[in-house]
């Protein structure tokens, strides 16, 4: 079975403030508005905080290394103390070292919340959407960017909406299989390195790199641009990962799955793949046999399995000992040739 090389596992560790916004502001439409300071803090969760009870004055469990997330509740809270009070809170709670804090439903701080974030170079920004939308929103941004994330040889396309990764050894052909797919109308997410991201507890999903992207190398011709030879609808820039297969050269002494009752899988950072190992053998159709494949997951998806159904059927024959006639049909119409 192809084998996940764990050294290849990666996560990041923590991000700036300034890639955090510069990557964000445009996509959330997210505005900065302190002073530009504080840019070089670093985020190191993907978990958020709404710091009600720190502000409260309850500091014993702050939370305060990752994100603050104030919304309508936190500022009318702060907006009925007095300046004294407004003035004793806000200096205990930027006592701590916070990455940054984004302000949702347009609000904007009080001002000195502002002069103390400028104070301190904690970075304030302004998010127009609502707190539940703003901290999905960032949540799983930083959850993408702290991902468990592994890198794979192999081709990766998007065979009738289902994720297929060819892997095998090099130069069986993966590349001419997924560009034979390619024509055929399917979609070509990325060839040669895979990257692939975990995202929450049971899903990979899987890109090229910036350097390759959507170009693919087929030997004997070179580098070709799918995207510029084949059009934007044979690319895609990311998919979820569903099935894996595994090419490789026909052993006569291995034994192939004949029913398909016995479904197998691998794990991948976690998470159980679908896994064919398909035998090459001159004459055999891999393009067509991918797309039976990927149509044969679509329909044990929506609860059809053929391989159980047939074998419904046979427990069925066996048990019933009359001597029916074995054909498929009662009598033959009149069609003779």
């Amino acid at each position: 079975m192809f084998k996940i090389d764990e050294k290849s596992l990666s996560r990041k560790k923590s991000i700036t403030i300034k890639y955090f916004y510069e990557t964000i502001k445009d996509i959330f439409n997210i505005k900065l508005i302190s002073n530009k300071t504080g840019f070089e803090k670093i985020i190191t969760t993907k978990d958020l905080l709404r710091p009600g009870l720190a502000l409260s004055g309850f500091l014993d469990s702050f939370s305060y290394d990752r994100v603050q997330i104030f919304g309508n509740t936190e500022l009318i809270f702060l907006k009925q103390l007095s300046k004294e009070q407004q003035k004793n809170t806000l200096k205990n709670f930027f006592e701590f070292k916070i990455p940054c804090i984004i302000f949702t439903n347009n609000n904007k701080p009080p001002k000195l919340l502002l002069d103390f974030a400028n104070k301190n170079n904690i970075a304030v920004f302004t998010s127009p959407f609502t707190t539940t939308k703003t901290s999905y929103l960032i949540n799983d941004f930083l959850d993408d960017q702290f991902a468990t994330r592994i890198s794979i040889h192999g081709a990766f396309v998007d065979v009738y909406g289902a994720g297929i990764l060819f892997v095998g050894k090099s130069g069986i052909g993966k590349s001419e299989v997924a560009l034979d797919l390619i024509e055929r109308g399917h979609r070509l997410v990325a060839d040669d390195v895979i990257i692939l991201t975990k995202k929450g507890e049971n899903i990979l999903m899987g890109a090229g790199t910036n350097l390759v992207k959507h170009f693919m190398e087929i030997r004997g011709l070179g580098l070709i641009n799918i995207e510029k030879m084949f059009g934007i609808r044979a690319i895609r820039y990311q998919k979820r990962l569903e099935i894996v297969v595994e090419l490789e050269f026909w052993d006569k002494d291995q034994s192939y799955t004949r029913t398909g009752l016995d479904e197998e899988t691998i794990t991948i950072s976690g998470v159980d793949i679908l896994y064919v190992r398909l035998p090459i053998i001159p004459g055999k159709n891999i393009t067509v046999i991918s797309e039976v494949i990927s149509l044969n997951y679509l329909l044990k998806h929506y609860g059809y399995d053929s391989a159980k159904l047939f074998e419904k059927r046979l427990q069925t024959k066996i048990k019933d000992k009359s001597n029916k006639d074995l054909r498929g049909v009662d009598y033959f119409e009149h069609d003779f040739e």
